[in-house]
């Protein structure tokens, strides 16, 4: 039946069996008894014809709409079909910000690069929002649910952000017991420094916004870590940063009986993100793949 729904649909577009006929490269008699048979399955006229002009029935112009998404969902399910088995190849482009290409992404490349070698990764580190279409990005590795419609996502990883010190900051300036004594501490800012910057806690039904300051902003997560490391200030990261760092004893979780995070209402996970499209390159999604399972 899809067969004769696509036919339908070229001869509506065309208003003759004989146009649709060269579009398709079938003869007018082949369309003109794939129409009788669809309407024969349906048990109903769809067109009133006429040797001047076609016109659709009220049948047919109900059933128009309805074909034409049903081919659009045929045409997705038969590309995504066709990827599925597909070898991954060719050039695979991503971007991912800083601190998780080098902590997280840039550790297993040589392990996928081995496991698929017909691909050719170009990656690129930097904190910046880049624009996929524009700028020819296959896949991108961002915080927060995009919201562009544009855009497909996957979720990577939950972030969950943690308050951290060094042993020797914490023995000379103390520990904040609560969000308010961040205001007398030196924190380290991931962000842009002509902004104001906030860190938000939570805990059961009460939520602080803390205006934080210090003598270190960067826009990504690497910098602010070695400075938290060296002792020179109080710092919110990832725990996928500082994870192996409070287990070495080098950082120390402080406020741990807080929710802590840099935005009051975005969602803070790591997403996967490429353009949407009916068709998915077998390496992007291979590339996700693999990231997910070296990431739990």
């Amino acid at each position: 039946m899809l067969n004769s729904i696509r036919i339908f649909i070229k001869v509506v577009e065309q208003g003759s069996f004989s146009k649709a006929g060269r579009i398709l490269n079938m003869a007018t008699s082949s369309v003109t008894r794939n129409l009788d048979q669809l309407e024969k399955e349906l048990g109903v006229t769809l067109l009133k014809r006429s040797t001047r002009q076609l016109i659709l029935t009220e049948e047919g112009s109900t059933f128009i709409g309805g074909a034409n998404e049903l081919l659009t969902q045929a045409n997705e399910l038969t590309a995504s079909l066709k990827t599925m088995n597909a070898e991954p190849e060719g050039v695979l482009r991503i971007s991912v910000f800083e601190s998780f290409g080098r902590m997280q992404v840039c550790s297993i490349l040589p392990e996928f690069l081995e496991n698929f070698p017909k691909v050719k990764v170009e990656i690129e580190l930097e904190n910046r929002m880049v624009d996929l279409m524009k700028e020819e990005i296959d896949l991108a590795i961002r915080i927060g649910r995009p919201i562009d419609s544009g855009l497909k996502a996957r979720k990577i990883m939950p972030n969950h952000t943690l308050i951290c010190a060094s042993p020797a900051y914490i023995t000379k300036h103390g520990s904040p017991l609560i969000p308010d004594d961040l205001m007398l501490h030196n924190c380290l800012v991931i962000g842009n420094k002509r902004q104001k910057s906030y860190w938000h806690f939570n805990k059961t039904k009460k939520h602080k916004k803390i205006a934080i300051g210090g003598n270190l902003t960067s826009l990504g997560g690497t910098p602010i870590l070695q400075a938290a490391i060296k002792g020179i200030g109080i710092a919110l990261l990832s725990n996928w940063m500082i994870s192996d760092y409070v287990r070495e004893g080098k950082l120390v979780v402080c406020l741990p009986e807080w929710d802590s995070s840099m935005h009051e209402s975005t969602s803070g996970d790591v997403y996967a993100v490429y353009t949407n499209s009916n068709y998915i390159k077998p390496s992007i999604r291979a590339f996700i793949d693999f990231l997910i399972d070296k990431t739990h």
